[in-house]
């Protein structure tokens, strides 16, 4: 039996119908804008039209945006060629000053940094449901002190409540893909972690978490120490705030990732 390809631009394409309708009515669309993130051949963007005010699809294969144009189903979607990657999710979408929707099945090999672009522009996007990687999913939902706890744990935890709906076989797509995938969505928080009075904003508590997880089996001393300035100082300032730099990263919260975050930044660390 010859190896199975995957497709040109690493899609999986979900043609599970059910799955579809499931996954439309976990975004709860209503009366909002959404935006969805690469299309494909269209089943979650039929399932949407006409059930949203107003629906912006982003893809990136131009044979595909041909054929969801030609589609009379969508006549009312509005179809963008693009690379979602390549602007600030909010500019996919101009002219709303309400909070938006977010959808997509997300191609695996791109699944982070739109995570990541996700987390960035959190305070717009009121739900989001994405399709991903099982693991992936596993990971962005892990609690503290879990073995998939890690940095997309923590990003997505400072700005939304996260929820993994349910799991997905390989036969629910076409191609199927190797693994299987999971549903997780996303509620914005009313007050994003990172953006409470003494944080220093997300970037900032996210590149003391990246240097906290970039040797995880290390403790934070030594983890910290490799991207940032610990002077003695700034160790002394961390102990009075109640955090012990003989911890590993995998064991503080957000909530504790971003009283360290601000404990650096007051001593010029960050």
């Amino acid at each position: 039996m010859s190896a199975r390809r995957p497709p040109p631009l690493g899609q999986h394409f979900l043609h599970d119908r059910a799955v579809a309708r499931r996954i439309v009515e976990a975004l709860e669309p209503g009366d909002a804008a959404v935006l969805e993130i690469g299309p494909g051949r269209g089943i979650l963007t039929e399932n949407l039209a006409g059930r949203c005010r107003r629906l912006v699809a982003v893809e990136i294969d131009t044979g595909l945006v041909d054929a969801l144009r030609a589609n009379p189903a969508l006549a009312g979607v509005e179809i963008v060629s693009g690379d979602i990657l390549n602007r600030p999710l909010p500019d996919w979408i101009p002219g709303e000053s309400e909070p938006f929707l977010l959808i997509g099945n997300l191609p695996y090999a791109i699944t982070a940094p739109i995570l990541f672009a996700y987390c960035a522009a959190a305070g717009r996007i009121e739900r989001a449901v994405l399709m991903m990687q099982r693991e992936v999913a596993r990971r962005v939902t892990a609690p503290p002190g879990s073995r998939t706890y890690g940095v997309v744990s923590v990003a997505s935890a400072l700005v939304a409540e996260r929820e993994l709906l349910f799991t997905l076989g390989t036969g629910a797509f076409s191609p199927p893909p190797r693994v299987e995938s999971a549903v997780v969505r996303f509620r914005r928080l009313a007050e994003p972690l990172s953006d409470r009075p003494g944080t220093p904003g997300f970037d900032r508590v996210m590149r003391v978490v990246r240097a906290a997880f970039s040797q995880r089996r290390k403790k934070l001393r030594n983890s910290l120490a490799a991207g940032l300035e610990l002077r003695e100082s700034t160790e002394q300032a961390i102990a009075a705030a109640g955090l012990d730099l003989d911890r590993r990263a995998e064991t503080l919260s957000p909530e504790e990732f971003c009283t360290l975050a601000a404990v650096i930044e007051a001593s010029g660390g960050v």
